[in-house]
């Protein structure tokens, strides 16, 4: 049997996980569970899984839920003690990371250090210190296998998917593709600076969660996704290829040295590949519909297009940057996305208040430490929140 910790329970990831778990029947157990403030639906999911544990962190959500536990399910208290606590739990043989921002880099340490399987979908902690986090992978024995679409499509098409010996795979390597929607504007003509949330959280093709859509429209997550896969796979930035595949159904490729190009394809659906980290290393049947090729008709790739969607060159400029600037990007992105939804600033006003933080920030070369990392992510927040209330970002020219 297979014990699962599923952070991010009510989220995009976390439903999916628990879709895929329900089917795959009795050998896969939900050990524990969190969730923020959706207490209505936790509840609902707590008394189908009946796990031994579960966290909301909301503390509303957690007044609404005390007393309403099934017989043998615990309440945490509402900390974030009692997610590294989940994350870290002996008997968990796999921990699904689907938290949302840096939220989720305190559970994925716990998790490292336990020397779990990490079924990560939270990819910000990759950003912000993804070598490092790396390094305690290989000095705890723990493993990291990737669920977003596009990295769990290069780990599958690795020759080599030891998490600790990427470092020889890709002596074979020429190059990754790693592919993108586009997002909802990839073909816009209007005026970017018009777009409203409701345009931007109207994708195409995935059904996700509000940040990690309006970071898909923006393209600021495929600059997170390029830092992720840099650092997982221990690649170079020279062998990383952005390309814009507006039918997702190429969801990454790798092309070996001798010419061949391994590609994954499949429907866009995110079961398939929380489905993969979940049961890996076996396939078991899913309950995604089979790719028919000749209703796909065509498959177009295009270069990104950086001048109308520069959150991508700044993502690439930060990791080309290391130390901190990874941490601040992902740190201030979070803050630049809540005040668009929010209406406070405009979609294209997102790079400008990003940019703002990054000129003002100072970091010592090197890898960064987790201490740094984290301490980057708290500075960051507050100057971006500095920033947008003196307006400064409306100064910044990218």
């Amino acid at each position: 049997m297979k014990n699962i910790i599923v952070l991010g329970a009510t989220g995009s990831i976390g439903t999916s996980a628990l879709d895929v778990i329900a089917r795959l029947g009795p050998d896969y157990r939900v050990l524990g569970m969190s969730a923020n403030r959706n207490a209505e639906l936790f509840l609902k999911q707590i008394h189908f899984f009946k796990p031994r544990f579960a966290v909301a962190l909301d503390p509303a959500a957690y007044e609404t839920l005390k007393g309403q536990m099934p017989q043998g399910t615990r309440l945490l208290p509402p900390e974030m003690e009692s997610l590294t606590f989940l994350s870290s739990l002996p008997s968990a043989n796999l921990v699904i990371n689907g938290l949302v921002g840096a939220a989720g880099f305190q559970p994925l340490i716990a998790a490292i250090k336990a020397g779990k399987t990490i079924a990560l979908a939270n990819k910000e902690p990759m950003v912000m210190a993804g070598q490092t986090v790396m390094q305690e992978c290989k000095r705890w024995n723990a493993t990291i296998i990737p669920v977003d679409s596009e990295p769990s499509a290069i780990f599958q098409c690795m020759e080599e998917t030891d998490a600790n010996n990427y470092d020889k795979a890709n002596d074979s390597i020429s190059r990754v593709f790693l592919t993108a929607s586009g997002g909802p504007f990839a073909r816009r003509k209007q005026a970017l600076s018009t777009v409203t949330p409701e345009e931007a959280l109207n994708h195409p093709r995935w059904k996700m969660g509000k940040k990690i859509t309006i970071d898909s429209a923006t393209l600021m997550n495929k600059g997170f996704e390029a830092i992720e896969i840099m650092n997982l796979f221990s690649l170079p930035e020279e062998k990383v290829q952005i390309v814009i595949h507006p039918q997702s159904l190429i969801h990454s490729a790798v092309e070996y040295v001798d010419g061949a190009i391994l590609a994954e394809m499949s429907e866009p659906d995110m079961r398939i590949p929380i489905q993969y980290a979940i049961t890996y290393p076996k396939r078991m049947p899913s309950p995604v519909k089979p790719l028919n090729l000749f209703q796909a008709q065509k498959l177009e790739f295009f270069e990104p297009d950086f001048d109308r969607f520069p959150c991508l060159e700044l993502a690439l400029a930060a990791q080309a940057k290391g130390s901190i600037f990874p941490a601040v990007l992902s740190a201030t992105d979070e803050v630049a996305v809540d005040a668009f939804l929010k209406r406070q600033i405009k979609f294209t006003d997102i790079p400008k208040l990003i940019y703002s933080v990054l000129k003002e920030t100072y970091g010592r070369a090197g890898r960064v430490t987790l201490n740094q990392a984290a301490e980057a992510d708290a500075w960051a927040r507050e100057k971006a929140l500095a920033n947008l209330a003196e307006k400064k970002y409306k100064k910044a020219v990218l």
